[in-house]
């Protein structure tokens, strides 16, 4: 099991540096090129989404990622520092396939968060005191050959 761990600063042109890294991680993995707009999207989300919580609510904490390839899946994790009650009072939660209408009203926050639950294989949002996780996984059929 290969793990890569990245933190960034709470600013948004960091976001893509991270979306960079996750799609070169991903290649070497073995994710099927044919998602990797979907890994590339679902990342940024959700590290649009940190930064965001970042820079209202503990602007000098990193946002952290860590990027695993085990057991042919791909998982990345983005983590924040934020803990729900600072910042929305209730722990996401994954969208169900009737709440269109309550997402279309809920605001950008929850429509990110179905953004994500849509793009990625398997996701799970989860909280803690020290702040929210977004764990997203795709298939790895086969890892890439190491380069000499």
């Amino acid at each position: 099991m290969a793990t890569v761990e990245l933190s960034f600063s709470a600013l948004p042109v960091h976001v893509r540096t991270a979306r960079l890294i996750v799609t070169a991680v991903a290649r070497r993995s073995g994710v099927d090129e044919a998602i990797m707009d979907e890994v590339r999207l679902a990342v940024g989300e959700a590290c649009s989404r940190a930064v965001e919580a970042h820079r209202l609510h503990c602007p000098d904490e990193p946002v952290q990622l860590e990027l695993t390839e085990a057991a042919n899946r791909f998982q990345v994790i983005v983590s924040d520092s934020v803990p729900a009650d600072d910042a929305a009072g209730e722990p996401p939660s994954a969208p169900g396939p009737d709440d269109g209408l309550e997402l279309a009203l809920a605001g950008d926050a929850d429509l990110g968060l179905a953004v994500i639950a849509g793009l990625a294989d398997d996701v799970e949002f989860s909280n803690s005191p020290k702040g929210v996780q977004i764990r997203m996984s795709w298939p790895a059929e086969h890892p890439a050959a190491p380069a000499n």
